[in-house]
């Protein structure tokens, strides 16, 4: 019995010697992941913060560009100014060299303040001008001018060679705005004019006249000016272009779900099963879908039409009439002034009709003219100003 007790009593020890040891998790490694874990929130917590500035640096815009361009006129202020100050300047030939430099500085800035209207005005109306180099720091002559000790002499033809890369910049910035805006206003002004349409452009120049006298000198305007006029002429003659477009129906008048389910011209009679001609383009769409004015204008008319079931007809800019007809409701009134995109009517099935289908006509005066030379302008149209 003794020896039963004692045997027991070892099993047991043995058990409990031979049972593996729990480990917790070892002190520096739970606080290496607490430390990482905080720190990542830190740093997500920062990007939060700071989303609206990354975004602005990814970007790219031309804000960005034009600033990053601004800093360098005003490094180069600093390095004519630090030039300036040096006791080898009081030399005639480096004094006047640093006095060309001065002006050549103002007429920088000068420039650079009317391409930047220009930049403005050209991004307004879509226009995305040219991008100015950024050149990376060491390749900036005033790198060195921050800490003397670094350069050694100031490099003077370096510096006129920063200043006069930036006014060719600026220059060719203008060039390719004026350059955009004449190539859209010429594409818009064909586009239009195969259609029928004429486009109204401001006048090249203005009325003026005068006795014919000799020139004389005058600060009053300088070829950089008459280049930014220029430019500015060209923006505003682009710009009533693109505005002509929305007084022209060359715009989709349904969208969503809808099919063409007829062409214009000669086609087999629904109804009869004869040839006959189809004035317009079909849209079969679900009956309620709305229907959109094609372009700027005024309702014309809002009533029905003997086998046009219920219509609605707008007047264009050059009296070119558009016609939404088979409506089941109206969305206009007689009078109504209309843009590209105002809801008119709901898609219906009245009048001479198999079905819930849009019926959309382009007319002048009488005739019926092919919608699709109209809306397949627009497409090119919207591709040109995208």
């Amino acid at each position: 019995m003794r020896n039963q007790a004692s045997f027991g009593r070892t099993d047991k020890g043995r058990d409990k010697s031979t049972r593996p040891a729990r480990r917790g998790v070892h002190p520096a490694l739970f606080y290496t992941m607490f430390a990482l874990l905080l720190g990542g929130n830190g740093l997500l917590g920062t990007a939060f913060l700071l989303s609206p500035d990354i975004s602005r640096l990814l970007n790219g815009q031309s804000e960005q560009v034009v600033q990053a361009y601004e800093d360098r006129i005003a490094q180069l202020r600093v390095e004519i100014d630090r030039l300036h100050s040096r006791s080898y300047a009081q030399a005639g030939d480096v004094n006047l060299q640093l006095q060309e430099l001065a002006q050549q500085q103002e007429v920088l800035l000068e420039q650079h303040q009317l391409v930047r209207i220009l930049v403005d005005k050209a991004g307004e109306l879509g226009i995305e001008a040219a991008t100015l180099s950024q050149p990376a720091q060491s390749d900036m002559p005033l790198a060195f001018l921050a800490n003397p000790a670094i350069g050694g002499n100031p490099d003077i033809d370096a510096t006129a060679a920063a200043v006069n890369q930036m006014m060719d910049e600026t220059q060719f910035a203008m060039t390719s705005i004026a350059e955009t805006a004449v190539a859209r206003t010429d594409s818009i002004v064909a586009e239009l004019s195969d259609l029928g349409i004429r486009v109204d452009l401001p006048a090249g120049e203005a009325g003026m006249g005068g006795p014919l006298l000799d020139a004389v000198d005058s600060s009053e305007s300088s070829p950089m000016v008459d280049d930014a006029n220029a430019v500015m002429e060209a923006l505003l003659r682009y710009k009533a272009a693109r505005d002509s477009i929305e007084g022209a129906p060359v715009h989709m008048p349904i969208s969503g779900n809808y099919r063409r389910s007829s062409t214009f011209g000669n086609r087999t009679d629904p109804f009869t099963g004869n040839r006959a001609f189809h004035s317009g383009l079909d849209f079969a769409a679900a009956s309620g879908t709305p229907v959109y004015s094609a372009g700027r204008g005024v309702v014309t008319f809002v009533g029905t039409r003997s086998g046009y079931g219920k219509v609605v007809e707008v007047t264009h800019d050059g009296g070119l009439v558009t016609r939404y007809a088979h409506l089941s409701g109206y969305l206009s009134k007689e009078g109504q002034r209309v843009s590209t995109g105002t809801p008119i009517a709901k898609v219906g099935s009245t009048g001479r009709s198999t079905g819930p289908h849009l019926h959309f006509e382009v007319r002048k005066g009488d005739s019926a003219i092919n919608p699709k030379a109209f809306l397949d302008a627009g497409n090119r149209l919207s591709a040109l100003l995208s």
